[in-house]
C-alpha cells in the first residue's frame, strides 16, 4: 500500500458586515456591497481551505443567527469583511460569541476616490476602514483583540491578499493538530534530557491526542507487507532517489538487493501502521540488541519515514514530539519541514551545516535525493540507507519547539538562507544556511533562546505565519 494524505483543511469563517440603515437612503447599496463580500469569499474559496459563509449581516438579530451557524460550523478562524462604516454592536458580536481568532477585513473597491466627483454613495461603497478603529477598540476593551487586521484594496492588491493566504495557512497549521493522533514509538534517544515530553502537556498545548505505540505493532504491520506490496514501495524508492556508489568516508557501503528489499518492506509496514492508528504524525526511536527485529527495523526506517515525511505525515527520529509538531506546521504552512540539527560551522563561508540522518522531507530537496549504504549510524546501533539531500536555495527559516522553566512549550525560530554549495557526502542530509549575521553570532543567540536541539527546517521566511499560528495555539514565540 502507498499513503496518500488526506489533509484536515482549516474550516475559515467569513462573513460580511453592513449597515442596515443606509439601505432605504440609498437605493442599490446594499446589493453592491454584497456583491464585494461575495467576490471575497470566492477568492478565499481559491485557497487551500473550507470556506463556510455566514453570508450578510447587518443587524444585531443576524449577528446572533450568524454566531450560532459558525459555531455549529466548528471554524478555526473569521474573516469579518466590513464593507463600509457597520456599527461595533453587528461585528463585534459574532466575533465575542465564537471564540476564534478574527482577522478584520477592510478592502475598498477604489485605490482612492474621484474627489472632483465623488458622492455621499461612492464614499459608502469606499468607507470600508471607517469602522475599523471602532470594532478594534471594542474588541481591547472586550479583552479579545482581533488576531489582525488586513487593510488595502479589493483589487490589484498582491499585499494584502497574500496577508490573507498567510492567515489561512497559519489556521491551516493550527487545525492539522485538531483531532489529531501523534504517535509515539518506543523511547527517547537516552540522555537527551531536552526531548523528554509529558504527553499530557503536549495534548494541552497543542490539542493533539499523542497515541502509545510499541515496537510490536510496527513489526507485526511489516511482517503482513505482501510481496506485491513491497514491489510497489520498491519502484517508488527507484522512481524518487538516485542510489548512489559509497563515499571515501569508510561509514559508507554499497546498497545490497536485500537491503532494498528490508527497508521497502519497512516502509510498507509503516504505511500500514499510519493508516491503522489514523496518524498525523509520530515520533519514534527504538535502541535494538544484537541485531535483533527491531533493531533491523528500527535501522531501517529512513526511507519509508522520509517517503511520508514528504506526503505530510511528518516522522522526527530519536522520539522528538516536540520537533515532530514543528514539522507538521511548516508542512501545513506550505513550507517543507525537514527534521535538522546543527552540524559543522564554516568560519570561512560564515555558513554552518543544518541537517541529521534519519527523517527529511524529500519534497523541498533541491535535487534528486541520493541513497547510501551506511555500515552504522553514528550513535545508533544497526546498519542500512542513509538519505542525503540538501534543501532548495533560497530563504528557509528553523523552527525549533523547546520549553521554559514553568513547562510551557516555546516557539523559536530564525529567517536565513540556504546556500547553494558542498555538503559532506556521508549519507546524511546537509543544508548550507546562512543568518545575515558572523555564525558565531547566530548560534549563540540561538542557543541563548533554549531550544530543543532538533528543530524544523522550511523553505521560505515563515516567521509571521508562525507566530500567528501560536497565536492561536497560545504559545509563547520569540524570533531571534
Amino acid at each position: 500500500m502507498s499513503i496518500e494524505l488526506k489533509r484536515a483543511r482549516a474550516r475559515v469563517g467569513v462573513m460580511t458586515v453592513g449597515h442596515e440603515p443606509y439601505w432605504e437612503q440609498f437605493p442599490g447599496l446594499r446589493e453592491e456591497l454584497a456583491g464585494y463580500g461575495q467576490e471575497f469569499e470566492n477568492r478565499l474559496r481559491e485557497l487551500d481551505v473550507e470556506v463556510v459563509s455566514a453570508g450578510f449581516v447587518d443587524t444585531v438579530d443576524k449577528a446572533f443567527a450568524a454566531t450560532e451557524y459558525l459555531k455549529k460550523q466548528d471554524v478555526d478562524l473569521l474573516f469579518s469583511f466590513l464593507s463600509t462604516y457597520v456599527t461595533s454592536s453587528t461585528a463585534a458580536t459574532p466575533i465575542l460569541g465564537l471564540s476564534v481568532p478574527t482577522v478584520l477585513v477592510a478592502l475598498q473597491p477604489r485605490q482612492r476616490l474621484d474627489y472632483s466627483n465623488t458622492t455621499t454613495y461612492m464614499q459608502l461603497v469606499n468607507d470600508n476602514v471607517c469602522s475599523l478603529p471602532e470594532i478594534a477598540g471594542v474588541l481591547v476593551r472586550a479583552g479579545r483583540p482581533a488576531a489582525g487586521m488586513v487593510i488595502g484594496t479589493l483589487y490589484d492588491d498582491a499585499a494584502a491578499m497574500d496577508d490573507v493566504r498567510a492567515w489561512c495557512r497559519a489556521a491551516n497549521a493550527r487545525r492539522a493538530f485538531k483531532y489529531a493522533r501523534i504517535g509515539y514509538l518506543g523511547h527517547t534517544y537516552e540522555g537527551m534530557y531536552d526531548m523528554n515530553s509529558d504527553p499530557s502537556a503536549f495534548t494541552f498545548a497543542f490539542g493533539a491526542h499523542v497515541q502509545m505505540l510499541e515496537m510490536c505493532d510496527l513489526s507485526k504491520a511489516v511482517s503482513s507487507a505482501t510481496q506485491r506490496e513491497i514491489d510497489a514501495k520498491l519502484e517508488e524508492i527507484h522512481a524518487t532517489f538516485t542510489v548512489s556508489d559509497p563515499f571515501i568516508d569508510p561509514v559508507t557501503r554499497p546498497i545490497k538487493p536485500e537491503d532494498l528489499a528490508w527497508s521497502a518492506k519497512v516502509a510498507v509496514g509503516l504505511d500500514k501502521l499510519v493508516d491503522e492508528f489514523g496518524l498525523t504524525g509520530l515520533a519514534y526511536y527504538y535502541k535494538g540488541l544484537d541485531d535483533n527485529e527491531y533493531e533491523r527495523i528500527g535501522s531501517n526506517m529512513v526511507l519509508g519515514n522520509s517517503l511520508l515525511t514528504g506526503k505530510g505525515i511528518p516522522l522526527a527520529g530519536e522520539a522528538d514530539l516536540k520537533t515532530c509538531a514543528a514539522m507538521l506546521i511548516m508542512d501545513r504552512l506550505e513550507a517543507g519541514g525537514s527534521f535538522a540539527e546543527l552540524h559543522p560551522c564554516d568560519f570561512k563561508d560564515n555558513i554552518v551545516l543544518v541537517g541529521h540522518d534519519g527523517p527529511h522531507n524529500i519534497k523541498i530537496a533541491d535535487d534528486r535525493p541520493v541513497i547510501r549504504g551506511l555500515e552504522l549510524f553514528h550513535g545508533k546501533r544497526g546498519s542500512g540507507i542513509g538519505v542525503e539531500f540538501s534543501i532548495k536555495a533560497g530563504p528557509v527559516t528553523l523552527l525549533s519547539i523547546g520549553q521554559t522553566a514553568q513547562g510551557r512549550y516555546k516557539m523559536i525560530v530564525a529567517e536565513g538562507e540556504s546556500i547553494k554549495g558542498p555538503i559532506p557526502q556521508t549519507g546524511n542530509t546537509n543544508t548550507r544556511c546562512s543568518f545575515g549575521r558572523p555564525v558565531a553570532q547566530f548560534v549563540e543567540q540561538w542557543c541563548s533562546a533554549g531550544p530543543t536541539h532538533h528543530f524544523a527546517l522550511g523553505v521560505g521566511h515563515r516567521a509571521r505565519e508562525i507566530k500567528r499560528t501560536a497565536a492561536m495555539l497560545g504559545i509563547e514565540i520569540q524570533v531571534i
